[in-house]
């Protein structure tokens, strides 16, 4: 084999062994760059940060609220109860205390007491004896009727009434019956379960 001929093979067989070298060992090649959070998305993710607590206050304070009005709700619904009780009791104990027979005074009178509490009550004890007095005296008897009544002021332990009463009396001193027509205003406290005159007058 001569040099030419060697020659001829030699440059015949490097592109062979650049194109293996090449195949072998592919030169590295940059990966792309992940892209950073647009100005955009850190805005979103800065927003829901803040949203979330403030979603949470949000909704504690609607819970809150929610929560105030039924309690409000469930007052005013207690207070009414009390005032539709404390008007029937006072309904109830005007014709108790406007209707009197002197022959059965020491019942009348233990309805009048047993119905009544505080100032009234001391206030009727103390003028029982002068007022059985005059009854007997006058065979006087008494029947009371409840026109009309309406709640002035109330509370869930005190509620004042306003009542027009019509009184059908009669006694030695006069024949026919005779008809007093009076405006009371009572006040009825809740004392024990119970509904009771604290306060009578003629207003």
């Amino acid at each position: 084999m001569n040099d030419t001929d060697t020659k001829t093979e030699t440059e015949l067989l490097e592109p062979a062994v650049v194109k293996s070298s090449a195949d072998s060992d592919p030169a590295p090649t940059e990966e792309p760059k992940q892209a950073g959070p647009t100005k955009l998305q850190l805005m979103r993710a800065i927003a829901r940060r803040i949203a979330a607590p403030v979603t949470v206050v949000a909704a504690v304070a609607a819970l809150a609220a929610a929560g105030f009005l039924g309690w409000k709700l469930d007052e005013k619904s207690d207070t009414d109860a009390a005032a539709e009780a404390g008007l029937a009791a006072a309904r109830a104990y005007a014709v108790t205390l406007t209707s009197v027979d002197s022959n059965h005074l020491d019942r009348d009178f233990a309805a009048v007491l047993d119905g009544s509490t505080g100032e009234f009550k001391d206030m009727y004890t103390r003028s029982s004896g002068q007022l059985r007095q005059l009854l007997l005296e006058n065979k006087a008897t008494g029947t009371g009727t409840v026109l009309d009544a309406a709640v002035k002021s109330k509370s869930e332990t005190k509620v004042e009434v306003l009542l027009f009463i019509d009184q059908t009396v009669t006694n030695i001193a006069a024949a026919d019956p005779r008809v007093d027509h009076s405006r009371v205003q009572m006040t009825m406290e809740l004392v024990n379960g119970r509904w009771l005159a604290s306060r009578v007058y003629l207003p």
